[in-house]
Parts: structure tokens; C-alpha cells; sequence
């Protein structure tokens, strides 16, 4: 028999605004535009480019409005906030899956990706120097090979 958690059910923006009401935050129409926009990123967008991608939705959403959402939903742990350089912080869904980044120097796209090997030698490494290994972030920065 197979079992299916809920939350692997539901649509991402579903998933999204489900969280946020088990972590307590009040779900207005416009922090649903938000999350709409979050959910559905394949990106990791600036808070510039989510107020964008928003406005398109609600033509009267406001980028103080968009923000504000973005800070709740980091602080209700939601959105994970990146900085990959540009001077701009990136974001994306938190996610329970551990992944690393490799991000694009040319054009800022941003790669995810997971390597065993690497997760290894860190582990490797914290425990020779006397640590436990709880958490890390790694970002690659680089610039495609021309062939």
C-alpha cells in the first residue's frame, strides 16, 4: 500500500499558504498573491522581481506590500533569503530537502543541485576538526565553459 502525505497533494501555492496558516500568519488576499508568485517561481527572484511578477496578478499591490510578506514569510521560516551578490537578496520556498547552489556569474541564474560527495567530505571534514555537522550553505560561482 502506498501512502501519500497531504502536503505532497496539494498545489504548490495550496502548500505554500498551508504552511503559513500551521505557523499561524493570516492569509490576506494580497500575501496570496505573493505566495501565488513564490509557489510558482522557477527562479529565485528578487523581492523587485516578485513585486513584478505581482502586480501582473493585482494591479494595486503595493511594493512596501510585497516587503512586508516577504519579511513574515522568512520569519515564519517559508522562504529562505539568499544572498548571491547584485546587492540584492534572492529568496525561494524553504524547503526540507537540502540542496546547494551554482550560480551563473555572466547572467545570475542560479543551479540547484545535490552531491553525496560533498555532503561526505563536509561531514569528513567537521568531524575531524571535533564537530557534529548540523547544517551548512554552499554557493558555487562560476562561468559556463566555452566548447
Amino acid at each position: 500500500m502506498i501512502e501519500i502525505a497531504l502536503k505532497d497533494m496539494l498545489e504548490p501555492v495550496e502548500r505554500l499558504e498551508q504552511l503559513c496558516g500551521e505557523r499561524g500568519m493570516k492569509m490576506t488576499a494580497r500575501r496570496r498573491v505573493v505566495a501565488r508568485v513564490l509557489s510558482t517561481a522557477s527562479d529565485h527572484p528578487s523581492v523587485e522581481e516578485l513585486y513584478r511578477r505581482a502586480v501582473a496578478i493585482d494591479p494595486k499591490i503595493s511594493i512596501t506590500t510585497v516587503y512586508r510578506t516577504v519579511r513574515l514569510f522568512e520569519e515564519v521560516g517559508v522562504l529562505a533569503r539568499h544572498d548571491f551578490g547584485g546587492g540584492r537578496a534572492r529568496y525561494e520556498e524553504a524547503q526540507e530537502d537540502h540542496h546547494d547552489h551554482l550560480i551563473d556569474v555572466d547572467t545570475g541564474r542560479v543551479i540547484e543541485f545535490h552531491d553525496e560527495e560533498i555532503e561526505a567530505l563536509q561531514r569528513k571534514i567537521a568531524d575531524r576538526l571535533g564537530y557534529k555537522l548540523i547544517g551548512h550553505r554552499l554557493e558555487l560561482y562560476g562561468k559556463p565553459i566555452k566548447r
